[in-house]
């Protein structure tokens, strides 16, 4: 690929708090002699929007990716049809990560690559003798303003209508007051074409409600997701609309607790004026619609300021949901409403907070923390087509590795979350990722891109040792119940340790998986001493009880295989009088959430998992359902004024839990073979049915049941190239008295036992 090199801006000046810079228009028009087609290669430090004769072409919102461009710079490749005469370019300049107004907490607004948008573009066609012709961005584009006066993707947008220039980016538009293009600076960063899914709107939602509240009104859309609202008026000349995007109530008004912004409204409308909100000036002359190009929001409710009675109609307002383009590959339900309603939120969670690459939360901060990411991969690939835009992030992981071999906390960032590292658990990503793609997409690309990258940070975790032996440094397990969230119960040394193990584990398992066989015996003797550094600091072996005496460390010590087999059963033991010292409700951050209930389930107590899941008492997901809630929550907490983020994700493992263990889609369980599955559900009492689907690469995998009088009829289907076994949990058998038969599509009669 010959990527063009010129890049052009508008200006040197870029949007701050106290000056806004207008998002910048650009226009060539070129001559062909033929009608034929472009090939357009694009880049930008920042966003872009592309036109070709007055059409918009780009390939979704935020184009062409949100990076550090001191480390990768992406380019788009359009094939795009051209007329005999006249053409014209249009683009459309927004600040994306490249000017980032303020972050207030992450520095962004200190970035060493801050500075004003700029892009660059070749065209090249051939005219009608077959020769090539081509030109590159350069001065002879023109530039004027457009009429977004402020955008950042995390603030908002604010468009004037009176400022639109109708027709800017097609022939025969008059452009002689706008002025030429300036050469900008080359970026630092690789160059490479953006694999990773476009972000597209997915759907479109009505509001279910509109209610007056002080001096605007209130619209409430249902379901708390991702997007813009699209504005539909009639309204005068210089009228302001203000749209304030919240995911939260109190006390039945628009609330701003979780936006960490700002802390009350006097602040927010005096101080932060931008923050959250889109604002729009009307042209006055009819019928007028926008929809923000350059930011986006995580919302349930819209306040809307600056409308009459007359103009708060539903037509005003209609929710533009938006997310990267991953198509269904897994799902689950089943005769609980509460289980299908927490399968339902998981999802809208992880779509709403999958913008390029997994955020953290889409109302707040919109960064792709690295630890949300591990914790959640597993139940994304299980549900969605997401390994293509792990494997683009990945590389921007691997480029954010610093010479220590240190990763920060957030991809992509500057200098934030380097100074002291966020610790094991978080830095897992750089393993987990290529780890589940290769286990349920059987893909080794992710392993060779990031061979160096994790036997650098198995380096680095060797130098954080300390005398025993152990690690302990960074977070833990994160936003434990009931608890603020770096408030752990679990001692930090045992999940940093525990995790550092768990990441050598599964780099010696990739390394080995692609015959890196040094590297796969240095990774495997870093996790050898690890578990024996553990064993021997951490765990009592007089009660088989790990240190901190709580669910997390216990359930973890478990899954993590701290204890040998035949300490597994007392073990396990102490993990059920933990939680019933709880009152069978779960006690753990996100660390001991990812893997207690795996643990209840692979030791024949799936009932009181899926209790401790969908029950209706506070802890439990089921709690948050009837709370009338949407998404997943980033705490567990009774006062709700210290949940922070009403739409995360991380806690989402319940969906992987249910496929795998209600419905009984174990994929690859020897991790050797993805054309390998298990069919292994567990028949919970209080169910009458459950399915499940995941497609493979070979294909489709089905498995559902449902009790009939006094059997379960268990029905299989599987793409033929698959193998395995069909295994019943204990207590129940096949009519034949087996209780594993080979992996077959039909139809199974199971009975119990006793």
């Amino acid at each position: 690929m010959n990527y063009p090199k010129n890049f052009i801006r508008a200006t040197t000046e870029y949007t701050t708090l106290d000056k806004y810079i207008p998002a910048p228009f650009f226009r060539r028009s070129f001559i062909s002699d033929a009608d034929t087609t472009a090939h357009i290669v694009i880049t930008a430090c920042g966003f872009y929007e592309i036109y070709l004769n007055g059409e918009h072409c780009t390939k979704g919102a935020f184009a062409p990716y949100i990076s550090n461009t001191d480390h990768i710079v992406y380019y788009d490749e359009y094939f795009l049809p051209i007329n005999k005469g006249e053409n014209v370019i249009g683009i459309w300049l927004g600040n994306g990560f490249q000017n980032n107004p303020g972050g207030y907490i992450w520095d962004f607004d200190k970035n060493i690559f801050r500075d004003a948008p700029q892009f660059a573009m070749s065209v090249t066609w051939k005219n009608a003798d077959g020769e090539d012709v081509s030109f590159e961005s350069d001065e002879k584009f023109l530039t004027a303003p457009s009429p977004i006066v402020f955008d950042d993707y995390r603030f908002g947008e604010h468009y004037d209508a009176r400022l639109e220039k109708t027709g800017w980016n097609d022939a025969g538009f008059d452009d002689s007051g706008w002025k030429n293009a300036i050469p900008a600076p080359n970026p630092r960063g690789e160059k490479r074409l953006c694999e990773a899914e476009p972000i597209v709107v997915t759907k479109e939602i009505r509001p279910v409600s509109i209610t007056k509240e002080d001096d605007g009104y209130r619209y409430d859309f249902g379901e708390n997701c991702a997007g813009v609202c699209r504005l539909n008026i009639n309204g005068t000349a210089g009228q302001q609309i203000d749209m304030i995007h919240v995911e939260r109530l109190v006390n039945d008004k628009i609330s701003f607790e979780g936006l960490w912004f700002f802390r009350d409204e006097e602040q927010y409308n005096h101080d932060l004026a931008i923050i959250h909100r889109d604002i729009y000036t009307c042209k006055g002359d009819g019928n007028e619609t926008y929809t923000p190009r350059f930011t986006y929001h995580g919302f349930r409710y819209v306040l809307v300021k600056g409308i009459t009675e007359a103009q708060a109609t539903e037509d005003l307002l209609t929710y533009v949901v938006m997310n990267s383009d991953l198509k269904e590959v897994g799902g689950f339900s089943c005769s609980d409403e509460i289980a299908n309603r927490l399968q339902e939120m998981t999802r809208r969670s992880d779509l709403a907070n999958f913008y390029y690459f997994p955020t953290d939360c889409p109302q707040r901060e919109k960064n792709g923390w690295t630890a949300d990411a591990a914790l959640s991969a597993e139940h994304v690939l299980l549900n969605l087509s997401a390994e293509k835009s792990y494997r683009e992030w990945q590389r921007n992981i691997c480029k954010a590795q610093d010479d220590k071999g240190m990763i920060p906390g957030i991809v992509p960032t500057d200098t934030w979350g380097y100074g002291r590292g966020l610790g094991p658990a978080w830095d897992s990503v750089l393993v987990y990722l290529p780890y589940f793609v290769y286990v349920y997409r059987g893909e080794t690309e992710m392993i060779y891109e990031s061979a160096k990258a994790m036997t650098a940070y198995l380096h680095f975790l060797t130098t954080k040792k300390d005398k025993n032996g152990l690690v302990k440094f960074g977070l833990g397990d994160w936003c434990p119940v009931g608890r603020r969230a770096g408030d752990f119960i679990a001692p930090l040394e045992f999940t940093s340790s525990v995790m550092a193990m768990d990441i050598a584990e599964k780099s010696a398992f990739l390394f080995d998986a692609v015959g890196m066989i040094p590297q796969r015996d240095f990774a495997a003797a870093i996790a050898k001493q690890f578990k024996a550094d553990i064993r021997e600091n951490l765990i009592d072996f007089g009660t088989m009880t790990a240190i901190g005496n709580c669910q997390t460390t216990q359930a973890m010590a478990l899954f993590y295989g701290i204890f040998e087999k035949g300490e597994c059963p007392a073990a396990f033991s102490k993990l059920l009088d933990f939680i019933h010292a709880k009152n069978n409700h779960f006690d753990t951050g996100v660390l001991g959430g990812r893997v207690i209930f795996h643990m209840l389930a692979q030791y024949g107590y799936s009932d009181l998992a899926y209790k401790m899941i969908t029950g209706p008492g506070y802890p439990s997901y089921g709690d948050w359902v009837m709370q009338g809630s949407t998404t997943l929550w980033e705490q567990f907490d009774s006062d709700l004024s210290r949940v922070s983020s009403m739409n995360h994700h991380f806690w989402g493992d319940i969906s992987s839990w249910f496929i795998q263990y209600l419905s009984g889609i174990r994929m690859n369980p020897t991790r050797k073979n993805v054309n390998n599955v298990d069919i292994a559900p567990c028949f919970v009492s209080s169910l009458d049915h459950a399915e499940g689907f995941h497609i493979a690469p070979a294909g489709k995998i089905t498995s559902s049941w449902h009790r009939e009088n006094d059997k379960i009829i268990l029905s299989v289907e599987v793409p033929e190239k698959m193998t395995g076994r069909i295994k019943l949990p204990q207590g129940f058998a096949f009519e034949d008295g087996h209780t594993v038969k080979m992996l077959a599509s039909g139809e199974y009669a199971v009975v119990l036992l006793y």
